[in-house]
């Protein structure tokens, strides 16, 4: 575990220093709220120009981190994800470049503070997280996985969950 707490230290840090505002989301943001599971990679959304995506990518350097910087400022164009691979710990990171739609929008600024393995980060909110995944489910098919982590998040956060901002975006 400490391994991934020291990626989650230099990949926040990296985050922070070029002011790219970010959120941690997926089985991370998943487990924060709810039941932990195993992953295999670390999702985080992210919301910036080409000037500070290529600012990233300096913080990312080649000699300890995998990525193609052709296939980020594509990702940026499309408003699509693309991924490093941080060479010491073998762990994929995929940033995902924030959507320009409603929910997305929303969903970043809704992002909460709070500590992951000892790491100050953004997170999504517990509700957005629910939403995010029941959308990953639809568009997978039916993914138990999501659906299982939805229900650890809903056993876990229960009354304590905004149930007006679910009704109001069609989940109740």
């Amino acid at each position: 575990m400490s391994e991934l707490k020291g990626l989650l230290q230099r990949v926040t840090a990296a985050l922070e220093v070029t002011g790219v505002p970010f959120m941690i989301a997926g089985s991370f943001a998943s487990t924060a709220h709810g039941l932990p599971r195993t992953t295999q990679d670390l999702d985080i959304v992210i919301d910036r120009s080409t000037d500070s995506l290529d600012a990233l990518l300096r913080a990312l350097p080649l000699e300890h981190y995998y990525v193609d910087a052709d296939a980020a400022r594509e990702a940026l164009r499309r408003r699509a994800m693309f991924n490093a691979i941080d060479q010491a710990t073998g762990w994929k990171i995929d940033f995902i470049i924030r959507k320009n739609r409603a929910f997305s929008r929303e969903e970043f600024a809704r992002r909460v503070a709070m500590p992951l393995l000892d790491v100050h980060v953004y997170v999504a909110s517990p509700e957005d997280t629910i939403i995010a995944k029941l959308e990953w489910s639809t568009q997978s098919g039916g993914s138990r996985r999501q659906r299982r982590d939805i229900a650890g998040i809903l056993a876990t956060m229960g009354a304590n969950l905004d149930r007006a901002y679910l009704e109001r975006t069609g989940i109740s």
